[in-house]
């Protein structure tokens, strides 16, 4: 049975943490990586150094409509391929467990998981501008 009391604040409850997570992720990337520095880790890959501020734009912007309740369904499917990137860039060859060196796919995957139970489960409560679409 579902209780509709409580799976308003369990939506919000992701939908911060992602939002947060997002937002850690892009301070990584802007304020220790620097934008240069993860361009050229991005070209490191065989991947365009453009696609660095692409990615480090969808986890600001992503973030923090997450966090605020933003069309939170549609941003979570969104930032969907920016973990896949990830998997298949960085961590797919380093294996499963994230413990792994270069770190493995499961954290990423796990995201994902959040992201897809989100865009299910709806904004939540507090949500600033609620996906018009009910599932």
């Amino acid at each position: 049975m579902i209780d509709t009391r409580t799976t308003p604040y369990a939506a919000l409850v992701l939908r911060l943490s992602l939002g947060i997570l997002f937002l850690a992720h892009f301070g990584l990337k802007f304020f220790v990586f620097t934008p240069a520095g993860t361009a050229k880790f991005f070209e490191s890959l065989d991947l365009p150094g453009g696609l660095a501020y692409l990615t480090m734009a969808m986890e600001l912007i992503g973030g923090v409509a997450l966090i605020l309740g933003v069309y939170s369904r549609y941003v979570a499917l969104m930032l969907i391929p920016v973990l896949l990137g990830a998997i298949f860039t960085v961590h797919a060859h380093a294996g499963f467990f994230f413990t792994n060196p270069n770190g493995g796919w499961e954290f990423p995957a796990f995201w994902i998981v959040g992201l897809i139970a989100l865009s299910l489960t709806g904004d939540g409560k507090f949500a600033l501008k609620p996906s018009p679409v009910k599932y």
